[in-house]
């Protein structure tokens, strides 16, 4: 009854309060589209932190109290429109404005200055057009209405760029290696050693509000610099409190929902939110070396291990995802104050099976090992970032926290023959490993202007990062299959083997210093400094399941799902024992300094010309410290690298009319290798292939040249086409080297290499067409390159030898370069009411064939074959608090595939040309958010 009554109050109160406030609606055009609709601007009451933004229909409506007030109508790049209104409580007041560039006055309306937000597309847009600079971005709106839920996918809607599986991006056809990463103009260490920055799939696109992509170099970026430069530009500065809850769920035909194996501990609660790490760590009775070797008794070896060899089978459940935001701005007397934090987690079960081969040189070629892989993968992903904002007329501060977390837990069974033993087909290796990376870096950031009308200014910024990757306790077994539940096999050689991988990153840091002075007519000037500092350790160790006592047979048939009990009872027999069996260079070590000084100049000739040109002197400096196999005891060997590099740049634009622009630029870089591509490590995969980093390995040069002209028929069209070319000296590239017994993949310098292409973009608004077309728009990309690389006569190999190049052909490719890819998006906007508005794209993505990895001793490339993909993504605003995303993702499902080239120099024998090869599966996926 209390409960009744209280409610009844509740309603009569809640009536009474909504009957005290008035409503001003209304709809915004565009006069430069023929006052079409105008989505996404601002309405804001003046003086307050009160503010809505128009629908994708231009309508907007927004309640306030009683009284008299002043409302601001905004958008980028248009003067602002100010309106005086009197509202009584319960009056609804219709106010329809257009926007335009042009100066106006009407009664009671002010013309401002124009202020705006970089999150838009149009915004955007006028940004591109405006820099002199060679250089695109995408902000929070389109990554909105394209579905786009982290930064790496939201990368790939720019002219030219591809995402490829986990490798991340390729940019016109260049592979990670030659990209790098800012955040908030820091550099930023990568959470992955084997990857040259963060995998952005871990970032979600709530808390960016745009991002850049510098194509051409300027001198204020590094010097580490072929394909593109990713500046992400964290929300720090929310244009309203907001609140936002989110949930999701996906599934992917062929890998939820079916039969799954699983590690220990791993489906469990724990290993569902990807902390079931802990429990694989390496015994502490092993010490912090592995010297002098340490044997466990029975006993302890029985209590030591929390991860076991056996694996469990169960049923892959649905991916999921969860998150929430909170956003607050507080408007001071002279000053606003805001803050955002944001918490992410989601996962996801992938199930990949198909072939994988290993090549041994001779003649004729043969596959040493013929596998069927099959893979089962569980990960999950956390990401949290806070980020606070003080600022007044002339200080801008700003701070953020980014925490990232990611793990992938892998049971991965490879059979069929190893080692050319052909008439032994049911050979299966089964390993049990987990990747995971913690990482946390903090950021503070400062701009004041030095004087009041603003034409002297200071900037700076400094972070600390701290990176951990590891693989802890990676076992594998072999044996020969008789069926799923029965495996024979035997105890010795390196037969139940664990390893214990450790890359560390205790300190990065990065800063930066800049002084900007403003002269004569939009002329600037920048004076600045800004490195980085970072230092890494490996600790790779090994821990042997060797025999106790030579009295019994090492010959035993066992249960998968029962194995760890089976070894159990072999410890305590005294059948077996667990010893280290590490190598004396299991410790290795890294160092790198970047410092750069530079001047850049604006210097704007006319109004029609611009000119940025600058000059960076960048010091780099490596050094590698590592041991050979043998003695613990022997002293570290040291490998040096110290640079000093010269880098100018030009980047000019001539405007030949208000639509139309002419752009030129050049600059000389450098590439420095991804960390394990030069680290002194050679991991041991239970395959019996490797992975062997080069510290020997020496940056490469370049020479870049781009021309570019684009056409800006209106705010939210674009027409561009581009020239682009490059001159490569001692390009770094991947090879394997197919020795007997065992494959290595390696890296190497070529001689030299030159590349050329040209790309093209375009976006069109289809009410140029037609009327009944007004709400379908065309997006499209592509380039189309050509390369070619000059093989040096010698090398300098992994072990800092120099021999004869074994490589296959003289006159080939750049590695990992693809001669075409396209990009193109169909989007289709629609309404069911004045509260439902939808938005519905079509992705689709496809790069041209590529060298995965160059051929030697005969044998050709291994080549990267085209992949199409396709998505359709559907964004529905239910309501003003409700929104509703649905996606079908990989919708062609394509074979993945790694297939070796028809030009070797002898005779291959395999019945196929395919090395690997896997499907993805189609995606479906629903998120569902609300908004506060």
């Amino acid at each position: 009854m209390k409960f009744n009554f209280l409610f009844i109050i509740l309603i009569i109160c809640s009536i009474a309060t909504a009957q005290t406030k008035g409503t001003v609606y209304g709809t915004i055009t565009d006069k430069e589209a023929n006052n079409a609709p105008l989505p996404f601007s601002n309405v804001v009451i003046k003086g307050s932190s009160i503010g809505v933004t128009s629908d994708e229909t231009g309508k907007y409506a927004i309640n306030v109290n009683p009284g008299n007030y002043t409302i601001i109508f905004s958008f980028l790049g248009y003067d602002n429109i100010e309106v005086l209104v009197s509202i009584a409580a319960g009056e609804k007041i219709n106010i329809n404005k257009a926007l335009g560039s042009g100066g106006y006055k009407l009664q009671d309306v002010v013309i401002k200055s124009n202020g705006g937000n970089r999150e838009k597309e149009t915004a955007l847009l006028l940004d591109q057009k405006k820099a002199v600079e060679i250089k695109q971005s995408i902000g929070a709106q389109e990554m909105a209405r394209k579905g786009i839920s982290d930064v790496e996918e939201g990368l790939t809607k720019i002219t030219g760029i591809t995402k490829v599986g986990s490798r991340g991006l390729f940019v016109r056809g260049l592979e990670d290696r030659y990209n790098n990463l800012l955040i908030n103009n820091l550099a930023v260490p990568s959470n992955n050693p084997f990857k040259k920055i963060i995998p952005l799939d871990l970032i979600p696109t709530d808390v960016v509000s745009v991002i850049e992509t510098y194509k051409t170099f300027n001198p204020n970026i590094y010097g580490d610099f072929a394909g593109a430069t990713f500046n992400l530009v964290t929300l720090t500065k929310p244009s309203k409190s907001i609140t936002k809850f989110s949930i999701g769920s996906g599934f992917t035909t062929n890998n939820n929902m079916r039969n799954f194996y699983f590690g220990k501990n791993v489906n469990s609660t724990k290993g569902f939110l990807g902390f079931a790490g802990n429990n694989r760590d390496l015994p502490s009775a092993y010490g912090t070396t592995p010297f002098p070797i340490v044997t466990l008794s029975r006993n302890e070896a029985v209590n030591a291990f929390s991860n076991g060899f056996e694996i469990e089978k169960s049923k892959s459940p649905l991916n999921s995802s969860v998150g929430i935001l909170h956003a607050e701005k507080f408007n001071l007397k002279d000053s606003k104050l805001s803050y955002l934090v944001s918490l992410n987690f989601d996962n996801s079960y992938q199930f990949r099976t198909g072939a994988d081969r290993t090549l041994q040189a001779g003649n004729p070629i043969e596959f040493s090992n013929n596998f069927q892989k099959t893979t089962y993968s569980y990960k999950t992903n956390i990401s949290s970032i806070l980020g606070l904002n003080f600022s007044n007329e002339r200080l801008n501060l700003s701070s953020t926290l980014l925490y990232l977390k990611s793990t992938d837990s892998q049971i991965i069974d490879q059979l069929g023959y190893q080692n050319n033993q052909q008439d032994v087909t049911n050979f299966l290796i089964r390993t049990n490993q987990l990747d995971e990376s913690d990482y946390l870096n903090g950021q503070l950031f400062g701009e004041y202007f030095l004087t009041t009308n603003k034409k002297q200014s200071v900037k700076g910024g400094f972070s600390l990062a701290k990176t951990a990757y590891g693989q802890p306790d990676r076992n594998y077994y072999t044996g020969s299959q008789v069926s799923e539940n029965q495996i024979n096999t035997s105890y010795g050689g390196n037969n139940f083997l664990r390893q214990f991988l450790d890359i560390d990153s205790k300190m990065f840091t990065s800063a930066f210093l800049e002084y900007n002075l403003k002269f004569g007519k939009d002329h600037k000037l920048s004076l600045g400094y800004n490195g980085n500092h970072n230092f890494t350790t490996s600790k790779y160790r090994f821990i042997q399941t060797s025999r106790s006592r030579r009295d019994y047979n090492p010959n035993f048939v066992f249960n998968p799902f029962e194995l760890d009990s089976q070894i159990t009872a072999d410890l305590l027999d005294y059948k077996i024992s667990f010893e280290e069996s590490s190598n004396a260079n299991w410790k290795s070590k890294l160092e790198e300094t970047i410092n750069a000084a530079y001047t850049d100049l604006f210097y704007k000739f006319s109004d029609k010309f611009d000119v940025n040109a600058g000059i960076r002197f960048e010091s780099y400096d490596r050094i590698t410290k590592f041991k050979d196999i043998g003695s613990f005891d022997q002293k570290y060997m040291k490998k040096t690298a110290n640079e000093v590099y010269f880098l100018p740049s030009l980047n000019a634009k001539y405007s030949l009319n208000e639509t139309m622009n002419l752009r030129f630029a050049s600059s000389l870089t450098y590439t420095k290798p991804v960390i394990m591509e030069s680290f002194p490590i050679s991991i041991v995969n239970p395959d019996g292939t490797v992975y062997q980093g080069n510290p020997f390995i020496e940056n490469s040069k370049n020479l870049n040249i781009d021309v570019k002209y684009e056409v800006f028929p209106t705010n939210k069209e674009l027409f561009a086409v581009g020239v682009f070319g490059k001159s490569i000296d001692k390009p770094i590239e991947r090879t394997f080297i197919a020795n007997p017994g065992t494959t290595i993949l390696s890296f190497l310098n070529s001689d030299k290499a030159t590349l050329y292409g040209i790309e093209a973009e375009f976006l069109l608004d289809f009410n140029r067409i037609s009327e009944s077309l007004k709400e379908v728009s065309w997006g499209f990309n592509t380039s189309i390159m050509q390369t070619n690389v000059k093989v040096p006569n010698k090398v300098i190999s992994p072990s800092g030898s120099l021999s004869e190049s074994i490589e296959t052909h003289r006159d080939r490719e750049l590695q990992g370069a693809s001669k075409w890819l396209i990009n193109s998006d169909l989007k289709y906007q629609f309404n069911l009411n004045k509260n439902w508005s939808n938005t519905i794209s079509a992705v689709y993505s496809v790069f041209g064939k590529r060298i995965y990895s160059v051929g030697t001793a005969g044998i050709d490339h291994i080549y990267e074959m085209p992949v199409s993909k396709l998505d359709v993504v559907l964004t529905s605003k239910l309501s003003q608090h409700l929104d509703l995303k649905l996606g079908i993702d990989n919708i062609l499902n394509p074979n993945i595939q790694l297939e070796l080239g028809d030009n070797n120099k002898d005779r291959f024998m395999g019945n196929s040309n395919t090395i690997q090869d896997y499907k993805r599966g189609v995606g479906f996926s629903f998120n569902l958010s609300y908004t506060l």
